[in-house]
C-alpha cells in the first residue's frame, strides 16, 4: 500500500474482539497505568472511581484528603453520593482523569453504559474537560506504538469500537480494522470519517485479511 511499511505490530481490542466478558477488561497496553504515571508525575492524590480489580494498578498511590478524581468503569461505584463527591472536587478545581470515554461495553447479557456518560455528566456539571489517557486519544496509540518500536504506518488495529479503536487508531496515523463483534452495531462503520480501512465478521477474517493483503 502505497504511503505504508511493512507491517510489523498488530493492536487488538480483547473485550467484544475476540470474547466477551461479564466486566470490561483493562488494555494489554494499560491505560490504567497511564493514568497512574499522570498521578505520580503530578504527585496527586485521586479519588479513585474504578471497579475493584483495577484499584490494584494504583496500589502504593496515596488516596488520602483526595485532590483528584480519576474515573474509569465503577459500576459498582457509580452513585448519586460518590459522583456528587466527585463533581464537588473537580468544581473546585480538582483535575479529571478518564481512563477512558466508551460510550458503552458488551457484557454477557448485552449492552452496559461504560464510564464516557458518567465522565461527560461531570465535565458538563462542572464545567470542565477531562483528561483522557486512554482510547481514542492519539498519544494512548503513539505510546503504545513506540513501547513496540514501531510507526503508525507499520501497524493495525482491530477492534470493535468504531470511534475508540478504529477511529482512534486512523487518527493516529494507523489502519483500522472494524469487525461485527462484541458492542458493534449495524451502521457503526459509518459513523466515522475515514470510514475503517476494512470492516469484517470476525476476528479470524481480520487476521486472514491481514496476512493475505498487508504483509
Amino acid at each position: 500500500m502505497a504511503g505504508r511499511r511493512a507491517l510489523k505490530a498488530v493492536l487488538i481490542d480483547l473485550s467484544g474482539t475476540l470474547h466477551i466478558e461479564d466486566t470490561a477488561e483493562k488494555e494489554i497496553f494499560t491505560s490504567l497505568s497511564a493514568a497512574r504515571s499522570l498521578v505520580e508525575r503530578k504527585q496527586l492524590r485521586p479519588l479513585l472511581l474504578l471497579e475493584d480489580s483495577a484499584l490494584e494498578d494504583f496500589t502504593g498511590i496515596d488516596t488520602s484528603e483526595p485532590n483528584a478524581v480519576v474515573i474509569g468503569l465503577s459500576p459498582d461505584h457509580f452513585n448519586y453520593q460518590t459522583l456528587d463527591q466527585a463533581f464537588r472536587m473537580v468544581l473546585e478545581g480538582a483535575p479529571l482523569i478518564a481512563i477512558h470515554k466508551a460510550r458503552y461495553y458488551k457484557r454477557a447479557d448485552g449492552l452496559a453504559l461504560g464510564p464516557g456518560p458518567f465522565v461527560a455528566g461531570l465535565e458538563f456539571a462542572a464545567d470542565c474537560r477531562a483528561t483522557v489517557v486512554g482510547k481514542p486519544e492519539k498519544r494512548f496509540f503513539t505510546q503504545a506504538l513506540s513501547d513496540l518500536g514501531c510507526s503508525p504506518t507499520e501497524a493495525v488495529m482491530i477492534g470493535d469500537d468504531a470511534r475508540d479503536d478504529v477511529g482512534g487508531a486512523q487518527n493516529a496515523g494507523m489502519l483500522g480494522i472494524l469487525v461485527r463483534t462484541g458492542k458493534y452495531r449495524e451502521g457503526d462503520e459509518d459513523k466515522i470519517n475515514p470510514p475503517p480501512h476494512l470492516t469484517c465478521d470476525s476476528f479470524p477474517e481480520a487476521v486472514a485479511h491481514i496476512l493475505k493483503k498487508l504483509l
